[in-house]
């Protein structure tokens, strides 16, 4: 599927490449088997992974806006900062690839450094990977919108997906962006073997500048993923929602209660979907009834907070160096341009 924005100037381009160009029956099957796994393991689970259909990724913008939620603001102060740094540190015709870019907000910090350094003739390229087809189609449509020289390849799948596609995209020196402290989301061991595999992909000339969330107040940490207006509340009862769409499930939302809870000794957030009173759930496309009792919890994400000196283990372990490191004034969240070692 290829994209052009219609102008009286010149326009940039975007076409779409990955899964999420076919149908969707590969996710959907992806999608059950996870469900299914996870609804019927002990303690139940389910992938934050699976957060992001439409609705999910909407209500994950509306959270981005909240008061409670510090981290986009404190992660754009850093870029608004430091963007001719980060953009300098890369030769010049060095293309963007984001990992899990959703509506790539902050990222045109970085799109406009690269604009302004740019030569007058010359194209800007930029690969978002996102797993929603719907939300890299939008976002990437209103880029070329904004931006004329601006050319994207959009990747719809996973992290492991998108980057499998890297060698696609040319030879063009590449800044890989992992945002918004996405790699909380990895327990730390894990977090270190996806790294390794991102390092694996990276050569010499490329970087991948890591947005990472620090440890702080718990108080503040609760907050930011129990809001007072209770929308990450809706956006982790949306997964239910999403089960009842895709999977004929008979989910009531109003039979469970978002809970968020801090972990100071692992330094991990952890989000879950407790149930209210004892009840069971039919969910038709897996042919499969779940009973929960009063009290009982759906695990549905974590969220790993670094030092720095456990951000220094987890790369080093990876194959990574750090080339910078920068925090916002309230030393809230931090990034780290890392050069493969």
């Amino acid at each position: 599927m290829h994209f052009e924005a219609t102008s009286a100037v010149p326009v940039g381009a975007f076409s779409l490449v990955g899964s999420g160009s076919e149908p969707l029956d590969g996710a959907r099957a992806d999608f059950a088997a996870d469900v299914f796994r996870g609804l019927t393991g002990h303690p139940k689970r389910l992938p934050c992974r699976w957060f992001y259909d439409r609705e999910g990724s909407l209500l994950f913008e509306a959270i981005c806006d909240l008061p409670e939620y510090y981290i986009p603001r404190a992660e754009r102060a850093i870029l608004e900062a430091r963007a001719a740094e980060i953009v300098g540190a890369m030769p010049a015709g060095a293309m963007l690839v984001e990992l899990g870019s959703g509506s790539a907000a902050k990222t045109r910090v970085l799109i406009e450094a690269l604009i302004q350094r740019a030569r007058p003739d010359e194209r800007v390229r930029f690969a978002p990977i996102d797993i929603s087809p719907t939300i890299l189609r939008s976002s990437s449509e209103e880029l070329v919108a904004l931006y004329p020289r601006l050319d994207i390849t959009g990747i719809a799948g996973t992290y492991e997906e998108g980057l499998a596609h890297l060698p696609d995209l040319g030879e063009a020196p590449r800044l890989v962006l992992w945002l918004g402290s996405n790699v909380g989301n990895f327990p730390r061991a894990e977090a270190t073997a996806f790294l390794r595999e991102v390092r694996r992909r990276l050569r010499p000339v490329d970087r991948l500048l890591l947005g990472v969330d620090l440890r702080k107040d718990p108080a503040i940490l609760c907050a930011a993923y129990d809001d007072a207006a209770g929308v990450t509340a809706r956006f982790n009862l949306n997964l239910l929602e999403r089960i009842n769409r895709e999977l004929g499930g008979g989910f009531r939302t109003e039979l469970f209660r978002h809970r968020a809870v801090y972990d100071a000794a692992d330094g991990r957030i952890a989000m879950y979907l407790v149930a209210r009173r004892a009840h069971e759930v039919k969910i038709g496309a897996l042919d499969l009834s779940v009973s929960f009792a009063a009290g009982e919890a759906i695990h549905t994400e974590d969220s790993y907070k670094y030092d720095r000196a456990e951000l220094d283990a987890v790369a080093s372990h990876a194959g990574l160096l750090s080339v910078a490191f920068w925090t916002d004034p309230d030393e809230r969240f931090a990034s780290t341009l890392l050069r493969p070692a």
